[in-house]
Parts: structure tokens; sequence; C-alpha cells
């Protein structure tokens, strides 16, 4: 039997990847645009990392994360987020001591769960971690750059964005034991998966997708009640610099994320067109990773985009450029053997004159008439041909593949056409 893929991790093909990179590239402009510097992370951590981050009653931990021993006894893991694998660099490395850090990434993720459409085992995140600022006007450009990208890939009419304060830990703690007290009256009620968090997580109950247990939760004390007069004061400073920008949200009082280490702002993008796996980016503020983990207190926020998702989405919206979905933007052919040379040439000047240029010369010989079936193919907007009579003259045939006439034309009368195409 063939060998294949292991389940739930998918192959990238050519045809797709095209929108990969669309979205990596329009991700690589906006973080630039904000003045921010990569970060890359080993795809392998400690699994006590992820433990102590994300908490060790989750059902990442306990259920989800790929963990073993290696060769010299150590509890490794292969990561199921990146921002515990960034805050362990950037304190290891001394990135946090008396400064800031604005930071991106992007990289594949792992957790055994059932796969399904926009959800897999392997799964690739963008994301944004900063350090040292504890103003809510950060975690309010971080949701500008998130806006701004959206717009940039052409999705921002089908996303909308969903905010929260959870407060600070007392008074989370505080509302802790007034959900657990409300809940725990009414637990028989409640769907199997919040009864067995009731008392791990109850607040992870707020995000149940269960109709009964919804139902039930509208009668629950609201979190908001419990905001410190400081976390009150946050979250108002971050909705008044959205309006500022006119960035539109939704307050959503039941939005806490998945994870143990946010408090007070946390936020979602969410879209109607991708069914159940609606969210296709997430984030929040937690302050209190940095010093749980072992390092100086220090304010953190940041957020985490699904790369699967949001190319679903381009690709459902129709919006992905062409140019990232063909191969070539100029196909040069020979007419005969002897015309390969100067094809070639011809190939590497343009290249040198155009880098942006997508330039690729026919190989392998066959008629002229297979050799425009090819060009058509690779999704050149122009063919380039060179036989007998233009190697002798040298000349090229400059044939439009999507509509146009044919013309020859000298070597400037070429570099001159392509340049003007190039600026329009």
């Amino acid at each position: 039997m063939a060998i294949q893929s292991v389940r739930g991790m998918p192959d990238i093909l050519p045809a797709q990847a095209g929108a990969w990179r669309y979205l990596e590239q329009q991700a690589q402009h906006v973080f630039s645009a904000y003045g921010l510097t990569q970060i890359r992370t080993p795809i392998v951590e400690n699994t006590a990392l992820f433990a102590r981050s994300i908490g060790d009653v989750t059902d990442i931990v306990e259920k989800e994360m790929y963990t073993f021993e290696d060769r010299s006894g150590d509890g490794v893991a292969l990561r199921p987020e990146l921002t515990a694998g960034v805050v362990r660099a950037a304190m290891e490395h001394g990135l946090l001591h008396n400064q800031t850090q604005r930071l991106w990434y992007q990289g594949p993720a792992f957790r055994y769960e059932r796969p399904q459409k926009g959800r897999y085992r392997q799964f690739h995140q963008i994301g944004v971690e900063c350090f040292g600022i504890s103003d809510a006007l950060m975690d309010a450009e971080l949701i500008e750059m998130t806006d701004q990208l959206w717009k940039r890939c052409q999705i921002r009419d089908a996303v909308t964005l969903e905010l929260n304060s959870i407060g600070s830990p007392e008074a989370r703690a505080r509302y802790r034991a007034a959900l657990v007290d409300f809940l725990s009256a009414r637990k028989e009620h409640l769907d199997k998966d919040s009864q067995s968090r009731l008392e791990r997580s109850p607040l992870r109950i707020l995000d149940s997708k269960d109709e009964s247990t919804q139902a039930l939760l509208s009668d629950a004390p609201s979190l908001t009640d419990y905001l410190t007069d400081e976390d009150t004061e946050h979250f108002e400073r971050l909705t008044r610099a959205l309006e500022e920008c006119g960035i539109e949200f939704e307050v959503n009082p039941r939005l806490v994320r998945g994870l143990d280490y946010y408090g007070r702002t946390v936020f979602e993008w969410t879209t109607q067109a991708l069914g159940a796996q609606g969210t296709i980016c997430g984030g929040g503020r937690y302050d209190g990773l940095v010093e749980h983990l072992g390092g100086r207190a220090t304010p953190g926020v940041g957020f985490a985009l699904g790369m699967e998702r949001v190319v679903l989405l381009m690709e459902s919206l129709d919006v992905i450029p062409d140019a990232y979905q063909t191969q070539a933007d100029v196909y040069l052919m020979p007419q005969q053997i002897e015309c390969e040379s100067a094809i070639r040439k011809l190939a590497r000047m343009l290249r040198a004159q155009f880098p942006s240029l997508r330039v690729m010369a026919h190989i392998g010989g066959g008629s002229l008439k297979s050799q425009l079936k090819k060009a058509d193919k690779s999704g050149a907007d122009i063919a380039l041909i060179i036989g007998q009579m233009e190697l002798e003259n040298e000349s090229v045939v400059y044939k439009p593949l999507r509509g146009g006439e044919q013309e020859t034309l000298t070597e400037a009368e070429l570099l001159n056409r392509i340049s003007k195409l190039k600026d329009a």
C-alpha cells in the first residue's frame, strides 16, 4: 500500500499554495508598516511550558497535545500554539528587561482532535505578541492591524469583531465563585462537557455551543458586574480608540477565549461564511503570563489568526488575485533547437530588468501548438517566440494570450512594452 499523509495533516498543493503566499505577503506588509520584527521559535518545546501557560486542566493539555519523551527521557511536545514559545524565547534571551517588544511570527502548530474542514491536526498560524506596554491603546493597535489585514485581503466585509473584558485576576475570582454557585444549583441541566468544566474551568462554560446550556446562561451572573474600576477604564479606553479609527465591534459578554493566560481584553474576528469554523482570528491581553512562567511581571497582548480558515474565506469570496493562482506572467518559446540559447538569454535579461516579472522559458521541445498550450496553462498573459527569422533579425514575436494582436518587436521595443505593462 502506498504511504499517505498522516490523518489531519494535509498537504498544501501548488493549486492552493498561491493563496497561502498571498496571505503571508499581505500580513508581512501590514506588520512592517506597524514596525514589528519577526521571531521564529522551535516546533518542539518542553511539555511543561504548555502545562504551565495554557493550563494543565485544559482540553489542549489533557487530550490534544502531541507529547513524547526524547532519547534523553525529557518530556517534549509539538507546540499546540505559538504564544507560549514566544514568551519563553523572549525571557530566555533577555528581550523583556527594561524594554518593549513588538514581534510577529508564523508557522505550524499541532493538536490531536477530530479533523474537519478548517480544523486540522497540523494547522498554521500568523500572529503578533507585544510586551512591555499595558496601555489599552496597544490592544487597539493590534486590532487595527487585523482590520488593515482583512482590508488588504479583501475580506473585511465578511468578518465581525467581537470584544469583551474578562477583567483582572481578582475580578475573575469573584465572578468565578458567583458563576459556580449559580451553575451548581442547575448542574443537571448543563451539557456533559460543561458539567466536567464546572469545577475546573467554569468560565469556559460561557463559550459552550450547546443550546440548552446557552439558554441557561441567559440568567447567569454577568462578568461585567464584577470588573474593577481599572478594568472598566481599560476597556472604555480600548473601545474609544476603536471608534476613533472607525472600527465597528460588538461587545460579547460571554466571550472568554480558551486559554488560561488571558485577562482584561479578549477579542475574536468571526464570519458567517465558514459554518461551524467561524472564528478566523482571536487574541487578547495576558499581563500575568511572563511572571507565571518565571519571569519579571511584564504586560503582554497578542493575537493569532488561523491561516487555513482565512484562506478558505478568501477562496469562498473569490478574492485571491490571478497572479497568485498562476505560474508565470511571460512564457518564452523557441521554435527550433537552435533558438533555445536565444530564449534562455532573453529570459535572463527580462529577469534582470524586471525582478518582479515571472518569466518561464519552455524546455523540452514540442510543436508550437503544444508549447502554446503549456503557455496558456501557465497563466501567462504574454508569449514571446523566437524562430529562425527572429534569430536572424534579432527580434522576438510578442503574442498576447488573453486578447490582442501579435507583433514582431526589437529588443528595445520589447523592453519598453513590458516596462509599460509593469507600470500599469
